[in-house]
C-alpha cells in the first residue's frame, strides 16, 4: 500500500529537511524603521522577524528553499474540469497540496519494503522510485547541485583522481562537473519559445515529442556526468529526478491544464520507462502516487474526481482481463509499530468513488515488467475507463481495502491486450497469425526474426542472402594510427587510461544497459585488437541483436519491419548489413537506379531535432560510405522511409577506419510499432528519377523520397 502522511503524522520522516546544508554564513535579517538606513547603527525598534517569503528590504532577495517559481503560487482553477497542474518548489514534504491533498511521506528503507513499496533500476542504472511524494520527487533536485558541488565552506573542490582497488585510475570527485552549468548549456542548445503559457496549459504531438526527447537528453547528460564519479555511500544518484525537476522549474513542460478524458497530444499505445516522463507531457501528474484527481465545482460545493490511476503491478490490483482493471485504493499505513491501518474513503480514495458516481472518463496507465531489466518497470498509457463499482474487502495484509472495477471504453487501439498477445506468442501459449517463416535469419541471428504477412497473398520478399554484418571488399587504409584498449575486465566509466573512452570524448557513449548516452559525429568502439571482453560496454553495435523483430507485409509500402518488445529511447537495433559498394578513383560512387536496398551517407538529412544546435543535418563522415542490401543483408534492409521517423542511424567506428552504420531509437517505441528511419534526400541534380512518391502519412510529409 502506499504511504500517506501529512504534517505532523507519524509517517512523515523529518530527516529529508536535513538534507539541506546549514545556512551558517545567513545572519537574521530585520526590517529598517522608517526613515533609518538599512546599514545604520542597531535598530532600537522592537524585534521583528522577516517571514521567510518576504517581504525583503531593498537589496535582499528571497533565498532557498525559500523561493517559490511563479507557477507555483497561483491557484488551481476551481470551475469545471480543468485545473491548472502546480509546478514543484523545493522542500515540499510539509506542503498541504491545494489540488490532490497528497503530502505523502518519504521515508525509506525497510518498512516501506514490508509495504509492498519498492524502488526499481531504470536505464541509467538508477531507481525509478515509486515510493516518493510527488512534491518531494518534484521538489527532491532543485538544489541538489549545489548541495554537492560545493564543499561545507561553500567553495567549489577542486578537481582530483583517486585509483580504485584494481589500480585504475579514474576521475572521481563528486564535484567536478557543475550540473548547474551543464544545464545551462544544454537548454541554451534548444529553441524554447514555443513553450508560451498556451503551449504549456494545452500541448499536440509535436510538443509532447520535443518535451520528451528533451528530457532524455538531459537525463542522459546527468547520467554520463555521474558515471565519471565514483559513487559515494549514502549518496542517492537520480539524474531521473534532476532533469525533470529542472524542466519543471523551466516551464518546459507541456498539458499543464488537468483534464478529464484525453490529453492532447498522447496517443494510446504510448510507452513511458519513468514517472516523471509522465508528469511532464501532463498524463499523470503525480510522480508516486497512483490515483490524480482534480476539484470540481458542483453548485456552491467541490467535491473531487480522479483524472488517472496508475496500476503498477505493486500493490493487489487484478489486470488479467486486458480491458477491466480492479484496482486497489491507496492508503493503509505502516506505523511504527508495524501495525496496517484500514483504508479510508478521502483523497483519491474518495475522487474515485466520485467518479463512479459521475460515470466520468479515467485514464489508465499500465506498469509492465521490462523485460530487458528485471527490476525496471514501463509504463502503458492503456487509454479510457469508466468506474463500474467498488466495494471494500480484506487484504493481504488483513486490514481493509477499497476496490474499484474500472472497464475500458470500446473503440480505442489496442495497447495493454496487445503486449499480453505479444507475451503469449512468445511463450507459445499462442501463434503469431500469418506466419510465413518463423526465423528469417536461418540462425544466424541470437534471436529469430519472423517473416509475417496477414494482409495479401505475397508469399515472400525477393531472395537475398541474410548475413548479420557489413562486409568490405577490401581492408580500408587508416592515416591515423590504431590504439587498442587495455581494459580487460571491460571498459569502465571514468577511466582516464582507456584509449577507446579518450577517442570518445573522455566518456563511454553507451549506459549499461546499451542505450546512447548522447549523439556524436561519431561513436569509437572497440575492435578485434582490444583486451576488453566481447560483451563489453563499449561494444553495443557488435553484439547482435537483442530486441525481438519481425519483417512484415504493410498494407501498402511493401515488406517493412517492427519489432514485438518495447524499444527505449537511444537503445541499439541494429546495424545496416549489406556489401560496400567501393569508390572510384574520381570520387564517384557506382549506384545500380535499380537497386531499392542501398544506404548511401552522401545523402543530405534533415537537420534531427534529436541533435540539438545541429544545423548541417547528416553526421560527419571518414569517407563516402554507401551499402548495398540487394543481394546479401540483413534486417535492416526492410525498415522503411519515414518523414517523421522513430530510428536514426549513427556512424560507429571500431577500432580504426572500419565504419558501420547503427541504428538507435530516436523515442520510446511501443511494440508492435513500425521502424522507420528517414532515407535523406540526393544531391540537386543528381538520379532525379529514382524519386518516389512518400506515404508516410505523417504532418511533416515531404511528398516523396529517394
Amino acid at each position: 500500500m502506499e504511504q500517506q502522511g501529512g504534517l505532523g503524522s507519524e509517517s512523515v520522516d523529518k530527516s529529508r529537511v536535513l538534507n539541506i546544508r546549514p545556512l551558517r554564513c545567513l545572519v537574521p535579517i530585520f526590517p529598517s524603521p522608517p526613515g533609518m538606513s538599512s546599514i545604520s547603527s542597531p535598530q532600537a525598534s522592537p524585534f521583528v522577524c522577516v517571514p521567510p517569503t518576504g517581504p525583503f528590504p531593498p537589496g535582499v532577495s528571497p533565498f532557498f528553499p525559500f523561493l517559490i517559481p511563479n507557477e507555483s503560487q497561483q491557484n488551481p482553477q476551481a470551475g469545471g474540469f480543468n485545473s491548472t497542474i502546480q509546478s514543484p518548489v523545493p522542500i515540499t514534504s510539509y506542503r498541504t497540496p491545494t489540488s490532490n491533498g497528497n503530502a505523502g511521506s518519504s521515508r525509506r528503507g525497510s518498512k516501506n519494503r514490508k509495504a509492498g513499496i519498492h524502488s526499481q533500476p531504470n536505464d541509467d542504472g538508477y531507481g525509478d522510485s515509486q515510493n516518493q511524494g510527488d512534491q518531494y520527487l518534484s521538489g527532491f533536485s532543485m538544489h541538489v547541485a549545489s548541495a554537492e558541488d560545493t564543499g561545507k565552506g561553500g567553495r567549489k573542490r577542486g578537481n582530483s583522481q583517486r585509483k580504485t582497488r584494481s589500480g585504475r585510475e579514474i576521475n572521481a570527485t563528486t564535484s567536478d562537473i557543475d550540473l548547474d552549468a551543464l544545464a545551462n548549456d544544454f537548454l541554451q542548445s534548444f529553441d524554447l519559445t514555443g513553450f508560451d503559457t498556451i503551449r504549456r496549459s494545452d500541448g499536440d504531438r509535436e510538443l509532447v515529442r520535443y518535451v520528451l526527447m528533451m528530457y532524455t537528453l538531459l537525463r542522459r547528460r546527468f547520467t554520463q556526468a555521474e558515471d565519471s564519479k565514483e559513487s559515494t555511500p549514502g549518496v542517492t544518484r537520480r539524474p531521473d529526478l534532476r532533469a525533470g525537476a529542472l524542466l519543471m522549474s523551466k516551464g518546459i513542460r507541456t498539458n499543464m491544464t488537468k483534464r478529464v478524458g484525453a490529453v492532447p497530444g498522447i496517443e494510446v499505445g504510448d510507452i513511458f520507462f519513468f514517472r516523471m516522463e509522465i508528469c511532464l507531457v501532463g498524463l499523470h501528474a503525480q510522480s508516486m502516487a497512483g490515483i490524480d484527481y482534480m476539484s470540481l465545482k458542483i453548485g456552491l460545493d467541490e467535491e473531487p474526481v480522479a483524472v488517472s490511476i496508475v496500476s503498477s503491478g505493486s500493490y493487489e490490483d487484478n489486470d488479467e482481463d486486458g480491458d477491466v482493471l480492479v484496482y486497489s485504493g491507496q492508503g493503509g499505513v505502516l506505523r511504527k509499530d508495524n501495525v496496517m491501518m484500514d483504508q479510508k474513503l478521502e483523497r483519491g480514495n474518495l475522487a474515485l468513488e466520485k467518479s463512479l458516481h459521475r460515470g466520468n472518463d479515467v485514464r489508465v496507465i499500465r506498469g509492465v515488467r521490462d523485460e530487458s531489466n528485471a527490476t525496471g518497470k514501463i509504463y502503458v498509457y492503456d487509454g479510457l475507463y469508466n468506474i463500474q463499482e467498488s466495494w471494500v474487502e480484506k487484504g493481504k495484509s488483513g486490514c481493509n481495502v477499497f476496490k474499484y472495477k474500472l472497464v475500458r471504453a470500446a473503440g480505442q487501439p489496442e495497447a495493454f491486450t496487445l503486449w499480453k498477445s505479444v507475451r503469449n506468442w512468445k511463450e507459445g501459449i499462442s501463434s503469431r497469425v500469418g506466419v510465413i517463416l518463423p526465423d528469417l535469419t536461418s540462425g544466424a541471428e541470437s534471436l529469430p526474426v519472423s517473416l509475417v504477412n496477414d494482409v495479401d497473398h505475397e508469399k515472400g520478399p525477393a531472395y537475398f542472402t541474410y548475413f548479420p554484418t557489413l562486409k568490405y571488399p577490401k581492408p580500408v587504409s587508416s592515416q591515423q594510427p590504431s590504439l587498442s584498449c587495455l581494459c580487460r575486465g571491460g571498459c569502465q566509466p571514468g577511466d582516464l587510461n582507456c584509449s577507446c573512452i579518450q577517442k570518445n570524448g573522455g566518456a563511454l557513449a553507451y549506459t549499461s544497459l546499451g542505450v546512447l548516452l548522447c549523439f556524436k559525429s561519431l561513436v569509437h568502439e572497440c575492435g578485434p585488437s582490444c583486451l576488453c571482453p566481447p560483451n563489453c560496454r563499449n561494444r553495443i553495435s557488435q553484439a547482435g541483436l537483442k530486441i525481438r523483430l519481425e519483417v512484415f507485409r504493410t498494407k501498402d509500402r511493401g515488406w517493412g519491419l517492427r519489432s514485438w518488445d518495447p524499444i527505449r529511447a537511444g537503445c541499439f537495433i541494429c546495424e545496416y548489413a549489406g556489401e560496400v559498394i567501393a569508390k572510384s578513383m574520381e570520387g564517384e560512387i557506382g549506384i545500380d537506379n535499380d537497386d531499392s536496398y542501398i544506404f548511401d551517407s552522401t545523402r543530405i538529412c534533415e537537420p534531427r531535432e534529436v541533435m540539438p544546435g545541429n544545423s548541417a543535418g547528416s553526421p560527419k563522415l571518414p569517407f563516402p560510405l554507401v551499402i548495398s542490401a540487394k543481394n546479401g543483408g540483413n534486417v535492416a534492409r526492410f525498415m522503411n522511409h519515414s518523414c517523421t521517423p522513430n530510428v536514426y542511424w549513427q556512424p560507429v567506428v571500431r577500432e580504426g577506419s572500419y565504419l558501420h552504420i547503427a541504428f538507435f531509437a530516436i523515442n520510446h517505441i511501443p511494440p508492435m510499432k513500425e521502424l522507420t528511419y528517414d532515407y535523406g534526400t540526393i544531391q540537386p541534380g543528381k538520379a532525379e528519377l529514382r524519386r518516389k512518391k512518400c506515404l508516410c502519412g505523417s504532418l511533416r510529409c515531404r511528398g516523396h523520397f529517394y
